[in-house]
């Protein structure tokens, strides 16, 4: 324990843990913000889908290249002052798009985008790993589940925008304002969790852990199901299925409604069974729901297979970057590391799936996602965490004192 620390009372660990909450809602509420007006910034730039594509690639190559520096900042200046700083970058960042006048301007502001976004996911997830040691239980789940809360709310924001024929350039301004004042008001009670005085500062751009990588793999399987689901289900309802517009965007709907819904409960999943049965589960259910799309003979059979693959897939990355920032003495890294991986994943599945289909067939493109969910059961085994669990050769398990608090005093 670092000097001057000292052990949390539960009623501030219990505070600190809905300050994290509220963070975690204001991140996802920009990224559904900013996704609601993507036709309106297509528009106003005037670039082709395949532009867009080409643009769209750029929030995921900015978040890769930054986030192997979250550690370090974070080691700087301690998690709160790191947290507060790159969460208002991130959501001030919500306003550059919209202005982007063309194509390159646009690319270049959604790199920015994306590494304010990447960057204090990384803080915003290493603190809440360690709250979750130091309670003791599983908070994880729940916190990426007020992250999908938030994006819904953003997303219901800009939809509303979009109804009123908003300029997105207005709407923008105006959630990055008051984004920013709920995330620096959310900060204040986050836990400022600091480096030990003698600890080494990890490097400025730091190379993913070979713990990380393994456990990333996993959340790779996830993230790919996922973003293959959010973008290409409604088309394969249109152009498999033969479905109306309104019934293949109901796909999208469910499987969003079913990821919220789970992270939200997962937490109570995971306490009782454990990450890794909690996966394994978990990756049948969502390969019983590739199955179900890939051999869907009509489309209600088709909604309730991405309806459990979202039900699946989860609770995945959180138990992911939980795991990772257990792996080893550097939680950042490690979860900068998976966090990496993971946002590679979601930038490489929607091109890949469009690939495939066209060579073969969207229903062979979703037989790579089935044969992914599974790939969730074979390697649940890596999240197995040594922290929470007895140690082979009669360790003794970490008590919440163990786990105490690397907080100064003040």
């Amino acid at each position: 324990m670092a000097s001057g620390a000292k052990v949390l009372d539960p009623g501030r660990l219990r505070r600190a843990r809905f300050a994290l909450a509220a963070v975690f809602c204001v991140h996802g509420a920009v990224a559904g913000s900013f996704a609601t007006r993507i036709p309106w910034i297509t528009d106003h730039t005037g670039v082709s889908a395949g532009q867009l594509g080409l643009a769209l690639a750029f929030p995921a190559i900015g978040a890769s290249l930054a986030m192997p520096l979250a550690g370090a900042i974070s080691h700087r200046l301690g998690a709160r002052t790191a947290l507060r700083w790159l969460l208002a970058l991130w959501t001030l960042a919500l306003t550059l798009p919209s202005l982007a006048p063309d194509l390159w301007v646009l690319c270049a502001a959604l790199f920015v985008y994306g590494a304010t976004s990447g960057t204090s996911d990384v803080v915003m997830n290493a603190v809440g790993v360690e709250v979750e040691h130091r309670m003791d239980r599983s908070i994880m789940s729940g916190l990426h589940g007020m992250w999908s809360v938030g994006a819904l709310i953003g997303s219901a924001g800009g939809t509303l925008a979009a109804h009123l024929d908003t300029d997105a350039r207005i709407h923008h301004a105006l959630a990055a304002a008051v984004l920013t004042v709920l995330g620096v008001l959310a900060v204040r009670g986050v836990l400022d969790v600091r480096s030990e005085p003698d600890e080494e500062p990890p490097p400025r751009f730091a190379i993913p852990p070979k713990s990380a990588v393994v456990i990333g793999a996993i959340g790779f399987c996830a993230v790919f199901a996922e973003g293959a689901s959010l973008d290409w289900s409604a088309v394969y309802l249109r152009d498999v299925l033969d479905t109306s517009p309104a019934l293949a965007a109901a796909s999208t709907t469910a499987f969003a409604l079913t990821m919220a819904v789970a992270r939200l409960a997962g937490d109570r999943i995971v306490d009782r069974f454990g990450p890794v049965r909690t996966v394994r589960t978990g990756g049948l259910v969502a390969t019983v729901g590739g199955v179900l799309v890939v051999l869907a003979p009509h489309p209600a059979t088709a909604l309730a297979g991405f309806g459990l693959i979202g039900l699946g897939i989860a609770v995945v990355v959180p138990l992911a970057f939980a795991a990772a920032g257990r792996s080893g003495p550097q939680p950042a890294q490690a979860i900068a590391g998976v966090a990496t991986i993971t946002y590679t994943s979601s930038l490489i599945a929607p091109s890949a799936i469009g690939g495939i289909a066209d060579v073969t067939s969207l229903v062979v493109s979703f037989g790579l996602v089935t044969a992914l969910a599974f790939g969730l059961v074979l390697g649940a085994g890596v999240l197995r965490s040594a922290g929470r669990e007895k140690a082979a050769g009669g360790g003794a398990e970490r008590s919440p004192a163990d786990l105490a608090a690397r907080e100064p005093r003040g």
